[in-house]
């Protein structure tokens, strides 16, 4: 393997890198800090548009604002690939509320979560709690049929790293209509994902089965799910419902790409981030962060006038988020290129907080290959250099291309969950300065693999 002597040399001395590397380095940073157009290409992303969920007319203007901003870099090819998408609708605005015994009513926030059905009009049923997912499983049906569902699971806040607490609930969202739906009941209500307690809820995708009944399902806030865990400890309560979601056609959708092309052309470096959101909020650290990382990051290389080695092939990719249609068709369009060699991929979709670090998904030579990098970032208060995951729109190129490392970028997760998939995920709430290091991370990160692969 090329890099067997390298990593010998790794390992006697953490000072291989010459001079000229320290040195671009420091003149990325450099740009992104003072010359950097991400957090206005971030402004314009977030305001000029909005949330551009996947089949909407935004996010038929994102591909625009895409294509036309990557052009306007000077980038040597920019073009669209086509794919197709779903295309779920919330439609009229959703309404939940509580009505006690004495007839008194809570109206509470409340978001469909993506893929529901509608209601057909008002719902009403009793409610019946749950504080898990394995807790309604394990209920009984006679208990449940013919009544609304709560399920209360909060994310454990004891979690240093919150993904690792996001990834213990998210099968109380993307199953829990499902479980429910087996139990006989009408509908299922579910605690946010969310460490915050505040009114914010989260919307995000969820799933169902063919053989199931469908159901209609949604989230509330933390706050509001505090609140009527208190009622139902305390008594008894119904619930009424009206959400007006739907499904329509598949439509005709595109990933935005843009090449800084390599002296070796065939051989792929692709990044990039997904350019849909959900249609709440903006869409600012979900995923808009991770487009103007990765904008920004060809920008500055393509500023300072970098000559890549390998293309450097940025990719917007449509439809993380509720089909990851985007991901899929990027890789199966890729595999059809014949000439090409895929030989690393990247991506941010993790926020625009201060950078950490990297994780990827790879043979340990590999792995070894990014913690050689560690040494020159340490200025710039970079520490993860380490296995783990690469990113949703990046993963099917693991099976279209057999050993193809894939890389993560990875922010300090602290604050992602307060705005993931929420109302309050806008623009305001990206530091200037922490979306600006994330950038230059990337770039550099870029430009050490594309030296040294």
């Amino acid at each position: 393997m090329k890099f067997i002597l390298f990593y010998f040399l790794i390992l006697l001395s953490a000072s291989l890198f010459s001079q000229d590397d320290s040195t671009f380095i420091r003149s990325i940073y450099n740009t992104a800090l003072s010359e950097g157009k991400a957090y206005e290409d971030l402004r314009s992303l977030c305001k000029d548009i909005g949330a551009r969920i996947t089949g909407s007319a935004e996010a038929e203007m994102a591909i625009e604002w895409g294509k036309r901003r990557m052009e306007s870099y000077g980038f040597d090819k920019v073009y669209l690939q086509e794919i197709t998408v779903p295309h779920w609708e919330r439609g009229t605005k959703e309404a939940g509320w509580i009505r006690m015994d004495n007839g008194s009513l809570i109206k509470v926030n409340l978001l469909a979560l993506g893929g529901s059905i509608g209601t057909s009009g008002k719902m009403e049923s009793e409610l019946i709690g749950f504080s898990s997912l394995q807790e309604l499983k394990d209920a009984p049906k006679s208990k449940i049929e013919g009544k609304i569902v709560f399920i209360n699971q909060e994310m454990n806040e004891q979690q240093i790293q919150t993904f690792k607490a996001y990834g213990g609930c998210y099968p109380v969202r993307g199953t829990g209509a499902i479980e429910a739906s087996k139990k006989g009941a009408k509908a299922v209500i579910i605690r946010s994902l969310g460490i915050p307690i505040d009114k914010h809820p989260h919307t995000g995708t969820m799933h169902y089965e063919d053989s199931i009944a469908k159901i209609p399902a949604a989230a509330i806030s933390t706050q509001d799910a505090e609140l009527l865990s208190q009622i139902l400890t305390s008594g008894h309560a119904e619930f009424v419902l009206e959400m007006d979601c739907r499904d329509y056609p598949d439509v005709t959708s595109y990933n935005v790409i843009g090449e800084l092309t390599g002296k070796n052309a065939n051989n792929i470096i692709t990044f990039g981030g997904h350019l849909d959101s959900w249609d709440t909020g903006e869409g600012a650290h979900d995923d808009g962060a991770g487009i103007v990382h990765t904008l920004e990051a060809l920008r500055i290389l393509k500023e300072l006038n970098y000559k890549p080695n390998n293309t450097l092939r940025l990719v917007f990719f449509m439809n993380e988020e509720n089909g990851n249609r985007g991901g899929k068709g990027y890789a199966e369009w890729a595999k059809l290129q014949t000439k090409e060699n895929h030989i690393l991929a990247l991506e941010s979709d993790r926020g625009g907080f201060a950078p950490r670090g990297f994780s990827m998904d790879g043979t340990a030579d590999q792995i070894a290959l990014l913690a050689s990098f560690a040494p020159i970032f340490k200025e710039y208060d970079l520490h993860v250099f380490e296995k783990g995951y690469g990113g949703v729109d990046i993963s099917p190129l693991k099976k279209t291309f057999e050993g193809i490392p894939l890389v993560g970028f990875v922010p300090d997760s602290q604050r992602y969950f307060d705005f993931h998939h929420a109302p309050s995920d806008v623009f305001e709430n990206v530091n200037k300065r922490e979306l600006e290091l994330g950038c230059a991370a990337i770039a550099s990160i870029l430009y050490l693999f594309d030296q040294n692969l």
